[in-house]
């Protein structure tokens, strides 16, 4: 009997043999010679900040999966309670018995899971470490079932700040990941890299990739975006929009002398939150209103038509009439005799009889005049989706008798916010226009590749008396005009307000609003120019109480900050006291110590690192000791980020980031005893 079962045996292998090389032979003879071409992805290239911190870079992530039939039977019932123990402590989410019942039902159930996702939450390298010791699992692959999948998770180190300009990604048609807006899309060819040769091939049962041309990473983009002064502008646009409730608004911050967007804001609200999703102040050309009352007056003075102090009777009536359209001014009360400097100051609407007067008989020099100034071009800036403005002309079908004056004071007309900065900018510039840059190189491993140079664009808006004579109009805007609530005698600074009616359906009267301010600081020698815009707010709406004050405290912040880049000002009264959170005592020494300033407390903090800040009647900066107990949670309210993420780690915690700014809340309480690698998340604000 053994006999012929043995004989059995065989001839079954011989047929099966057999049935392989005849009826199966062609198709593994053509797995074999003609293996799955496939493409290896290169590195995506880091989008850098101008400082060298990383705005974006792609991480690798692991998926953990476990073929529990390659495990010895004896091997896995005498480990599998220490496995499910130790992937319920790591995990956190699961019982151990949870666990337990998984892993056995995927080796010993009715149709074994080969492939079993363990959990679906990714871990990262050092997490992956920790995971291969793991009883079972520190037998690799073949003996412990133990399989991982590496994918590329393209992460934000600075979370929300300026999200939709440095962009995302999206799966291409190939199923690789390719930029879909902002940064990424519009250098997805030297971040993406090149892609690698292989193939894909069956090797004793198992697929095995081999490489035959290595994939070549792509390169790094280094913008002009920083990251403190980003934190800055957006900060301060958030907190605006939720106080005056607004649809949505921008802010930009551009250096004067370059050009340079070193930070720019587009928040909207998304379910009772305001997100980063669409860029307004590149891809949304709106009516801009009162602000572009500079580039109007500009006309007139270098026409010769007007001086600052030649004085004009607007009448009493607050309201002016064109072909039987009225245009009125914002309070709806006269204004009576007053200088060509103060209509500027107090955005009076009756500019548009000066301009009426002028240029009716001769409408294409008035537009001529604009188009020198290059307020009809596209600023041509390198990220997708930039608005053409509308500047019409007298030969188009739509103008008409009202056109004129409408435009003077900022409708029939449309421009986006960067564009409006951009001219603003030139007027703190001695009048040159400067290409607006985002990007100033493309680096491979330090290497510069390409360098995108500032750029002048067309020459002068006018001559230098019309500017200075501008210039001081908009200095009278902030000393004693619209914007006076925002003015400081720390330093100077000049703009204008511009608050515009939104059309809709209705026309004009929806009661819907935008609230504008651009301008410049520190006014005597520009160094920043900035504008902020407010749609649709529903508490207040005047452009002096909604956008003016965020502008302010972008101003304050950002000049405080400056001041130790470049020294001392002329004027004494310019001394500021720096933004301080709560951080470490050796770097508010060096910065006090270096502006030159008081810093009270310092002797109370002696034998403490950490230190808590405050101020006193004298407005001076106080320090007070903090302790911080590694063996336990730390208390990190008020600290900024990287204080926080320091102190956190090295107290042996995993770290998560919510929001910007400083750090207000903690979900693990401080003073708490908790394993080491356990999880807290600190939000910021």
């Amino acid at each position: 009997m053994v006999y012929v079962i043995i004989v059995l045996c065989c001839g079954l292998i011989l047929v099966k043999a057999t049935y392989v090389m005849t009826i199966e032979g062609k198709e593994w003879r053509d797995a074999a010679r003609n293996p799955l071409p496939i493409a290896i992805a290169p590195n995506r290239g880091d989008i850098w900040a101008s400082d060298g911190r990383i705005l974006a870079t792609s991480v690798p992530y692991y998926e953990l999966r476990f073929d529990g039939i390659t495990v010895n039977k004896k091997v896995f019932q005498e480990n599998i309670d220490s496995l499910a123990y130790c992937l319920s402590s790591f995990f956190r989410d699961r019982s151990k018995q949870y666990y337990k019942e998984k892993l056995t039902r995927a080796r010993n159930g009715s149709h074994p899971n080969r492939y079993l996702l363990i959990n679906k939450r990714r871990v990262n390298h050092n997490e992956l470490k920790r995971i291969r010791s793991f009883p079972i699992f520190r037998l690799g692959r073949n003996k412990g079932g133990f399989q991982v999948v590496i994918y590329d998770e393209r992460i934000l180190p600075h979370k929300n700040l300026a999200t939709r300009t440095i962009g995302s990604l999206n799966e291409s048609v190939t199923g690789l990941k390719e930029g879909y807006v902002g940064l990424e899309a519009a250098f997805e060819k030297q971040l993406k890299g090149e892609n690698g040769e292989g193939v894909k091939q069956m090797m004793s049962g198992t697929w095995m990739v081999l490489t035959e041309k290595e994939p070549i990473d792509g390169h790094d983009v280094v913008t002009t975006i920083d990251v403190d002064y980003q934190d800055i502008v957006q900060h301060a646009l958030k907190k605006q929009l939720e106080k005056s409730e607004a649809t949505h608004g921008s802010a930009i911050l551009m250096e004067v002398a370059t050009g340079d967007i070193l930070a720019i804001a587009n928040m909207a609200n998304s379910k009772g939150g305001y997100v980063e999703k669409q860029n307004f102040a590149i891809g949304d050309a709106v009516e801009p209103g009162s602000v572009i009352k500079a580039a109007t007056m500009i006309a007139l003075l270098e026409d010769g038509h007007v001086r600052p102090y030649d004085t004009i009777d607007l009448g009493s009536a607050g309201k002016y009439e064109f072909y039987g359209k009225y245009l009125h001014e914002s309070d709806g009360k006269g204004v009576g005799r007053v200088t060509v400097s103060r209509i500027m100051e107090k955005s009076h609407n009756g500019i548009a009889k000066l301009v009426d007067k002028y240029y009716k008989k001769d409408p294409e020099k008035f537009i001529n005049r604009w188009y020198s100034m290059g307020l009809d071009k596209k600023i041509d800036i390198c990220l997708p989706g930039e608005a053409k403005p509308y500047i019409k002309y007298p030969s188009d079908k739509t103008w008409s008798g009202i056109t004129l004056p409408w435009m003077s004071v900022g409708y029939e007309l449309e421009m986006t916010s960067l564009q409006i900065l951009a001219f603003y900018n030139a007027i703190a510039n001695a009048g040159q226009r400067m290409r607006p840059r985002l990007v100033k190189e493309i680096c491979n491993r330090g290497e510069v590749i390409e360098s995108f140079d500032t750029e002048e664009v067309g020459s002068r808006l006018c001559s230098n008396k019309t500017l200075k004579e501008l210039q001081k109009m908009l200095e009278g805007v902030v000393e004693n005009g619209t914007a006076k609530n925002i003015y400081t005698p720390k330093y100077r600074i000049a703009g204008k307000t511009g608050t515009a009616q939104i059309s809709g359906a209705m026309g004009y009267g929806g009661g819907r609003y935008r609230a504008s301010f651009v301008g410049y600081f520190p006014a005597d020698k520009p160094l920043y120019s900035c504008i902020v815009v407010i749609d649709n707010p529903r508490n207040g709406y005047y452009a002096t109480t909604v956008a003016a004050p965020v502008f302010k405290e972008i101003a304050d912040k950002v000049y405080s900050m400056a001041y130790v880049q470049y020294g001392k000002p002329d004027y004494e009264s310019e001394k500021s006291l720096p933004i301080s959170k709560n951080g470490l005592k050796e770097d508010f020494q060096t910065i006090f110590d270096d502006l030159d300033m008081d810093l009270d407390g310092v002797r109370d903090t002696k034998g403490a690192d950490w230190v808590i800040t405050a101020s006193n009647e004298a407005e001076n900066v106080v320090v007070k000791p903090r302790r911080i107990n590694f063996s336990t949670v730390p208390n990190v309210n008020g600290m900024g980020l990287r204080d926080a993420i320091y102190v956190l780690e090295n107290s042996g915690l995993r770290v998560g980031v919510i929001g910007s700014g400083m750090v207000r809340q903690q979900s693990v309480r401080a003073g708490s005893e908790v394993a080491h690698g356990s999880y807290v998340q600190i939000v910021l604000r």
